[in-house]
């Protein structure tokens, strides 16, 4: 005779994968979402992620997508598995066992297996995280910034996560225990989940309502910030829900109809069966992947994107060196550069200097209200800006250019971007005699070697000479160009910069956006000056390889070789932190597809031995394997893929209504990053595919 412990034994023995999938999975969710949390937390990340910035709302984005993501697929994972467990409870209270006495029993084996295996995942979190940037540091860059470190703050995420995994464990169990049907309970893993027939026009309405969320979604807040005259409240994110309507109906309309007509009903008739009796769960997991996927997506385009810009920037400069500094500074005066070079056996060429003028403008400045609201208002003093005469700009750059008395042009990057730069002003004020100077907006002009975090904009020469009157020397400042004649090399150029600041003198270095105009503004009104007060706007001499440093200094200084070589150095935080929300993204999205594929073959097993009985080749079975692990996994990943790709040629093409070539290069990388992912999805597809005909017995035809 045996027990009743032992046959629940035995019966967990003959259901161990049912066991271990379920283990697995709850493991996974936890690593990823710990491993998540700890770098979004960390203060290595938190430092070069701006508060309130762009690149950080873009993180905490793609975080709330992948804990969406994790939180379905976990909850999923306990149905899956409280459906072959099912059977386990069925038998034994068809032996007698009453609902009482297994309760305590189910209770605790499902608090110790969710439990357990969710606090082995966060333990393994942060290793996991610790080792992915421990590698990206020994085998792409490394540098002071890359020093990782943690806030254990970062747990209460995972244990809020693995409390909802508790949760949803133990009400699946007392929900399947509360069962009355005994037969129901056993025959539970074999119900099928089938979808309600759709419309053939459901795909293209899908597509339609897809485009509609992405496009409300992405203008939402500009048109809700020009016709309320108020910052878009949270909520304006909601316009992006029909992305997901969209997404639901594509992903329905592939499960149910496909894509394609078929000529014959009765081809791929089994299979086609098979995906719409378990379509529910199917479309679900599709869903999921498909956002996941693009999430990875995101943060991979975001490398090209980046990156790819800034090297083809720096490779188009007309000059190997631009230097800009106060007045007073003679580090590049052309005696003190060509000793410097003959040291390191080099050569000044094309060597051109000249000065250059602060002024302030007029414009009109945003003031917050109560209730998120905000007015524009005239500020005479709205900001600084940096001005060259119509001569020292054809002087210094060779470009022709003419500018009408009473004119300003704006200098934009090589495709004519001006973000940020004031083309309202009518009012230039001398800062130290307050004189002032009527004046319009007369245009822009590309050179993108004096385009950047500071704005630079060209005078005709009689207004110059009038603005710089009397002008003393703290709003005057000097500019050199040169190139090096031989050929130039890293160690030379890291050696000028580091000799370039340690001629500045022992004030604090100034960041470009601290704004010396504005600041005058507010103490006439006597109001405190936000650069005053931010911490945003302290730099220190004793970091010059810091991001922040090298992004923000106002005298940073121009140098080919230098940006080229250390771009990764510069920007390696960024780079790893959005390379980190590609891993885990996609690590997410193939772990999911993997596990639904192995279910549809747990669960499918009874009709492909019913096939093997009636005949059915092993190039057959092969076939309709193909055709339900092919689905689960190629149509989120193209959706995905080209739902991102598209994004963000809709974002390309919305800053400035044109695509640059730069842009299109940019593109062109992010499509091979594209290849890439296919290729990966493409490996792991195979595998799982291999994995299924073992579980299935099914030889390779």
């Amino acid at each position: 005779m045996m027990t009743m412990r032992e046959i629940q034994k035995k019966l967990r023995k003959n259901n161990s994968k049912n066991y271990t999938l379920y283990i697995f999975c709850n493991f996974i969710s936890l690593m990823l979402i710990t491993a998540y949390s700890a770098m979004m937390f960390s203060p290595t990340v938190l430092k070069v992620l701006p508060e309130g910035g762009d690149s950080r709302k873009q993180v905490m984005a793609i975080f709330a997508l992948a804990c969406v993501g994790c939180v379905v697929f976990t909850i999923y994972a306990a149905g899956l598995f409280f459906r072959k467990k099912s059977k386990e409870i069925g038998t034994m209270m068809a032996l007698g066992a009453s609902k009482k006495r297994l309760a305590p029993a189910l209770i605790s084996e499902t608090v110790m297996l969710s439990g357990l295996s969710s606090l082995i995942g966060t333990a393994a979190g942060i290793p996991f995280a610790w080792i992915i940037w421990q590698g990206f540091r020994l085998l792409v860059v490394d540098s002071e910034e890359m020093n990782l470190t943690f806030d254990l703050k970062c747990l209460w995420i995972s244990a809020a996560f693995l409390v909802l995994v508790l949760a949803a464990a133990v009400v699946l169990a007392l929900r399947y225990l509360g069962r009355t049907n005994i037969m129901d309970v056993i025959h539970e893993e074999h119900k099928n989940e089938s979808v309600r027939p759709v419309g053939k026009k459901c795909g293209i309405l899908g597509i339609v309502v897809l485009l509609i969320g992405a496009v409300g979604g992405y203008f939402g807040s500009a048109v809700y910030q020009s016709i309320f005259q108020a910052y878009a409240p949270v909520w304006i994110n909601l316009l992006y829900v029909p992305v997901l309507i969209g997404l639901y109906m594509i992903l329905l309309h592939t499960v149910v109809n496909g894509w394609t007509a078929h000529k014959n009903r009765y081809k791929g008739i089994i299979s086609r069966s098979m995906m719409k009796f378990q379509g529910k769960q199917t479309v679900n997991n599709m869903l999921v992947v498909t956002v996941l996927v693009a999430g990875a997506c995101f943060g991979m385009f975001y490398l090209p994107m980046t990156g790819g810009s800034q090297i083809m920037e720096a490779n188009g400069r007309p000059y190997d060196y631009c230097f800009r500094y106060p007045a007073d500074n003679t580090f590049a005066s052309e005696t003190n550069l060509k000793e410097l070079a003959a040291k390191e056996g080099l050569s000044i060429d094309d060597y051109k200097t000249t000065s250059y003028i602060a002024l302030g403008m007029d414009g009109e400045e945003e003031v917050e209200d109560s209730g998120n609201r905000y007015h524009m208002e005239y500020r005479e003093f709205c900001n600084e800006a940096r001005f060259l005469s119509a001569s020292q700009f054809i002087h210094m750059t060779g470009e022709k250019i003419t500018v009408p008395k009473g004119q300003y042009l704006a200098i934009g990057d090589n495709d004519g971007n001006t973000i940020f730069a004031n083309d309202k002003a009518t009012l230039l004020t001398n800062m130290t005699t307050k004189e002032q100077l009527k004046v319009k907006f007369g245009g822009v002009i590309k050179y993108g070697l004096l385009y950047g975090e500071v704005r630079y904009y060209i005078l005709n020469d009689e207004d110059y000479a009038q603005a710089a009157k009397g002008l003393a020397s703290q709003w005057i400042e000097g500019m050199t160009f040169f190139n090096i004649q031989s050929g130039d090399h890293y160690q030379f150029a890291d050696h000028l910069y580091r000799k370039f600041i340690d001629s500045m003198d022992d004030k604090a270095p100034v960041a470009a956006f601290y704004d010396r105009v504005a600041k005058y503004g507010k103490d006439l009104k006597g109001e405190t000056y936000w650069g005053d007060t931010d911490e945003m706007t302290k730099l220190s001499f004793d970091n010059p390889d810091s991001s922040e440093f090298r992004q923000f200094w106002t005298y940073m200084p121009k140098i080919r070789t230098l940006d080229q070589n250390d771009f990764m150095r510069t920007f390696a935080v960024f780079m790893m932190m959005f390379l980190f929300i590609a891993i885990i993204c996609m690590l997410s999205a193939l772990i999911i597809c993997y596990t639904r594929c192995m279910t549809i073959a747990i669960n499918n097993r009874y009709i492909f031995d019913d096939l093997k009985r009636l005949g059915a080749s092993p190039k057959f079975l092969n076939k309709e394997l193909r055709s339900q692990a092919g689905k689960v996994f190629s149509v989120p990943a193209i959706v995905g893929m080209s739902m991102m790709y598209l994004l963000y040629f809709m974002i390309m093409y919305a800053n400035d209504n044109k695509l640059t070539p730069g842009e299109l290069v940019n593109m062109g990388i992010c499509f091979i990053v594209v290849l890439l992912f296919a290729a990966i999805i493409y490996g792991v597809y195979q595998k799982t595919l291999s994995k299924m005909r073992k579980q299935l017995a099914i030889t390779k035809a």
